[in-house]
């Protein structure tokens, strides 16, 4: 069964799109690709457990394993080494995607103090929107009693 976000973009947005901007075929219709979801964590250089502690939130954010992300290069003002982990991201596609991003737009985003939406200078020049959150605490998989620290995800969401 497809999310309500993939049902809606195929009945209606497509369909819109094609009438708006004169496309000869479906596949010139703009469409997302995936979803980056990025932590970086300062302190993992050196307190390893807080690295495992934002690989276990992701995990319950996005309902997939995250990949460590690794140093790719020395900064001896920060102590850090190359190869060190300092961070994890998940790459979402397919049912996972729309599902995250139904999600993000109707519980999410409204949760969020003094939100007024979202921003048109986050596009870069290729169709891709990025922003950030200051805390993973307003996903409702994140139980607040089970957080150390209050730590902000990255979100890119690719388009063709």
């Amino acid at each position: 069964m497809p999310s309500r976000l993939k049902e809606r973009y195929q009945t209606e947005v497509r369909k819109h799109l094609i009438d708006r901007f004169g496309y000869a075929n479906v596949m010139q219709v703009p469409r997302l690709e995936k979803v980056v979801l990025n932590m970086s964590v300062g302190e993992a250089v050196g307190n390893p457990k807080a690295l495992e502690a934002a690989v276990n939130e992701l995990t319950a954010v996005s309902g997939q394993k995250p990949v460590i992300t690794k140093a790719k290069k020395s900064i001896a003002a920060f102590k850090l080494r190359e190869g060190m982990s300092i961070g994890c991201k998940v790459t979402l596609r397919g049912e996972r995607m729309y599902a995250f991003l139904d999600k993000l737009f109707n519980i999410v985003l409204p949760r969020l103090r003094d939100f007024r939406g979202l921003s048109r200078k986050s596009f870069d020049g290729r169709g891709n929107y990025n922003m950030g959150l200051r805390e993973q605490l307003v996903f409702p998989e994140i139980s607040y009693d089970k957080v150390d620290k209050a730590r902000g995800m990255d979100i890119v969401i690719v388009t063709t």
